[in-house]
């Protein structure tokens, strides 16, 4: 096999480490099961209010409330509402198209596109639903009320970021050849506008996380990476609290080795089995688009050199 091959084949499963799509789904299963755990504890407790007093003091402090002042209150919520479930369909069918679109993004940009637009999603959804919420007049009796949460917003923003970078990417090869994944999309398009439409402050703001998808693949094809700050934190954050793992820079001499060719002063890598697996990595962490083309160079070489 090819190196290019193995290169292409050698992709993030969810077992592997720092998996982004591992941990996303992780954290939303975890925050549901500690919810029903704690609305179990409350509704053993034999309180004829146990549900109401599990929602004004348990829920209310991970959903975005819609009352400005109340956020003010809770201003994590902008964060912990796109993580939040309290209803099993709506979990169940949140990862399997988290689960879905999340792996083509990854197999398609890497490990470190994931995150960033997930985040980024919520946060625009969050923001267009307060907007709305106070925009329009006929929504504004049910600003006391009203909350928002689950991961909705940024799973759109997932489909449609992968949508817009590779609309004809093919799922289900075994289907005459594929079925394209820009059909896939309007399914999962057509089942969130079935439950969202019905409250329109939701179905403007997965339109507001669509939009981000879309912007995010737009800027990167510019090469300006809207994630980076990001996945640098994460980064930092990682080696902060594994001291460990933290990044070592070698110098150059440690992992390039040079030999004469017959063109003076060219300078050309020798094939070494550290030097491709360190490029496989990066194609695993951030794809094969992102490689130098030096690095393309360096695959081509050493793939002729293993084909002979």
């Amino acid at each position: 096999m090819g190196v290019m091959e193995q290169g292409k084949r050698n992709r993030m499963l969810l077992g592997h480490d720092h998996n982004s799509l591992t941990w996303l789904i992780i954290i939303n299963a975890v925050v549901f099961v500690l919810l029903k755990f704690i609305a179990v504890a409350y509704a053993v407790s034999g309180s004829a209010s146990a549900a109401a007093d599990f929602q004004t003091e348990v829920v209310s402090w991970f959903v975005m409330p819609a009352d400005i002042h109340k956020l003010g209150v809770r201003p994590w919520t902008i964060l912990t509402q796109m993580f939040t479930h309290t209803d099993v369909p709506y979990l169940v069918g949140s990862l399997l198209w988290l689960w879905c679109f999340g792996y083509i993004m990854q197999d398609l940009t890497g490990n470190r596109k994931l995150i960033p637009v997930y985040i980024y999603g919520g946060l625009a959804g969050a923001l267009f639903f307060e907007l709305t919420m106070y925009a329009v007049p006929a929504l504004r009796s049910h600003i006391p009320t009203a909350a928002y949460y689950n991961a909705g917003a940024p799973v759109m923003a997932i489909a449609v970021a992968v949508t817009v970078l590779s609309p004809r990417y093919r799922i289900f090869p075994m289907i005459q050849g594929g079925l394209p994944l820009w059909i896939l999309t309007l399914i999962f398009v057509a089942i969130d506008a079935t439950f969202a439409g019905t409250n329109l402050a939701v179905a403007i703001a997965h339109l507001a996380a669509a939009g981000i998808g879309y912007l995010f693949v737009n800027r990167l094809r510019h090469g300006q990476d809207l994630g980076k700050w990001m996945d640098d934190l994460l980064t930092w954050t990682d080696n902060l609290f594994n001291p460990e793992k933290k990044h070592q820079p070698r110098s150059s001499h440690q992992t390039h080795f040079y030999k004469a060719t017959r063109q003076p002063f060219h300078k050309t890598s020798n094939i070494t089995q550290q030097r491709i697996d360190e490029i496989l990595d990066k194609i695993n962490q951030e794809g094969y688009h992102f490689l130098t083309e030096e690095e393309k160079e360096f695959l081509k070489r050493a793939s002729e050199q293993k084909d002979i």
